[in-house]
């Protein structure tokens, strides 16, 4: 018996179990792929490596000085080798390790709840162990990317993200069909890298980032080669017997390609793991309280709220920092209340993860970087909010100019006009991810912005921008 269970070794699991043995109980995690999760091996770590070569041959190009240094192209297997090392060459041995260092043990197979705190794990040649739950049982297994019901779709073999972040080769002509984050990032990538791409961006580019962020990614994406497509969808796919793919839009237009990547959306994994032995759909994203215990239908915690989820698949918010945070605060609710203690599930009380509601921090690496935090201007009026939108020409700052030739950017700040504090935030430009940080923490902590004026930026900085948006605010 272990006092937790965690389904799901990825950075979520991982950290849930963490915090339980930091909080001196005992904690397993099962997993049924490899240690470190979808973040580690196909998502975050791969894909930001692929983009950051070839953001760091565009920064230095931007530079005189730099750029005449600069004599060659991207080395595209080299580029490859640096992704590969970031993804441990799909292997998990540091991540066992560490979880071995942490106290935490591993039971490697698919873990399903047979009963309540009880879960059945089968490893690859079919043996099963049951293992019981003292306190909770956590749900962390994640989320995988959805393939919609398009005809001929399945049968084409497309890409999901996992293939596009570790593909071993380049298409020469790649078909991306979605227009969100992992479309946009991907076909930045692949772009840079050689591929002839096509988006196939039905509801536009970035969707739901501020209009401006669609706006110019699609731009840019267009001047790197990429042929855009909004408002296009596919109707039919096929792959004919040379491997070519043959993508038929709802208008009757033909693209072909070498590969298609899919990229839509997410969907959640908790087909196979035990759910319906508690009451709960199988397949299913999963609600939760403001402690994250896993609710019924009746809209209230599993008998006495033993069973917790946690990450992708609560579907509060789909990225893995947010995940980790949440998963912060479930290890420490499940310690407090196995010890007794008092429960802090205030907004923001050490026990809830509240930034989810309007706090979240996003950068998408896109060329060039969109970095946001908190309501777009068109959440904040849905939410009901009295707000003034303050706009400001992020090329037009000194630091900016220094920082590359003809930089061009944009940042806006949303500000609650009856408390007189920013609610959402989003920069437009190269490298403004480092930014963000800056905003998360005015957006988090409400900071009025009579006390911002007393937060004065380094000259000559990007960082200048904080003090232009609050002149045009005016003190």
């Amino acid at each position: 018996m272990y006092d937790v269970i965690v389904i799901g070794a990825g950075p979520v699991g991982e950290n849930v179990a963490d915090r339980v043995v930091q909080g001196g109980l005992t904690a397993a995690i099962v997993e049924r792929e490899l240690v470190g999760g979808e973040c580690s091996y196909w998502a975050c770590m791969p894909t930001k490596a692929l983009l950051r070569s070839t953001a760091a041959l565009r920064a230095a190009r931007q530079v005189p000085g730099a750029r005449e240094a600069v004599t060659g192209d991207l080395d595209v297997p080299a580029v490859l080798r640096r992704r590969d090392s970031f993804s441990s060459h799909w292997k998990d041995d540091g991540q066992v390790s560490w979880l071995n260092s942490a106290g935490i043990t591993l039971y490697r197979g698919q873990g399903r709840i047979s009963s309540d705190r009880v879960v059945e794990v089968t490893d690859e040649a079919g043996a099963e162990t049951l293992l019981t739950a003292k306190h909770a049982v956590v749900i962390a297994t994640g989320s995988a990317a959805l393939l919609p019901d398009i005809p001929g779709l399945r049968e084409a073999d497309p890409w999901s993200s996992r293939e596009a972040a570790a593909a071993s080769a380049v298409p020469g002509r790649l078909a991306v069909i979605g227009g969100g984050v992992v479309a946009s990032e991907m076909a930045t990538a692949f772009a840079a890298l050689g591929s002839s791409v096509t988006m196939l961006a039905r509801d536009g580019v970035l969707p739901l980032a501020e209009p401006f962020v669609g706006e110019r990614v699609t731009e840019s994406l267009r001047e790197a080669g990429v042929s855009v497509l909004v408002g296009a969808e596919a109707g039919a796919v096929k792959r004919d017997g040379d491997g070519t793919v043959h993508i038929t839009l709802t208008t009757g237009e033909h693209i072909e390609a070498d590969e298609v990547l899919v990229a839509i959306g997410r969907t959640p994994n908790t087909r196979d793991i035990g759910l319906g032995a508690v009451g709960l759909t199988q397949g299913a994203w999963l609600t939760v309280d403001d402690t994250l215990r896993v609710l019924g239908e009746d809209g209230a915690p599993l008998a006495d709220g033993w069973l917790y989820a946690a990450g992708d698949v609560n579907r509060r918010v789909l990225l893995t920092h947010q995940g980790k945070y949440q998963a912060r605060a479930v290890g420490d609710v499940i310690v407090a209340r196995a010890k007794g203690e008092a429960v802090d599930d205030r907004p923001w009380g050490r026990h809830v993860a509240t930034a989810d509601e309007r706090a979240v921090p996003q950068v998408v690496f896109t060329e060039p970087e969109i970095a946001s935090v908190g309501l777009t201007a068109a959440a904040a009026e849905a939410a009901g909010l009295r707000i003034r939108v303050v706009d400001h020409d992020l090329g037009a700052v000194a630091g900016s100019a220094l920082h590359a030739d003809g930089y061009q950017g944009h940042a806006r700040m949303v500000v609650d006009e009856d408390r007189k504090v920013i609610v959402g935030f989003t920069l437009v430009g190269p490298d403004v991810a480092e930014l963000l940080h800056a905003a998360t923490i005015a957006v988090v902590g409400e900071v009025p912005l009579d006390r911002l004026w007393h937060a004065v930026p380094a000259f000559p900085t990007v960082s200048e921008v904080w003090l232009r948006l609050l002149e045009a605010y005016g003190r």
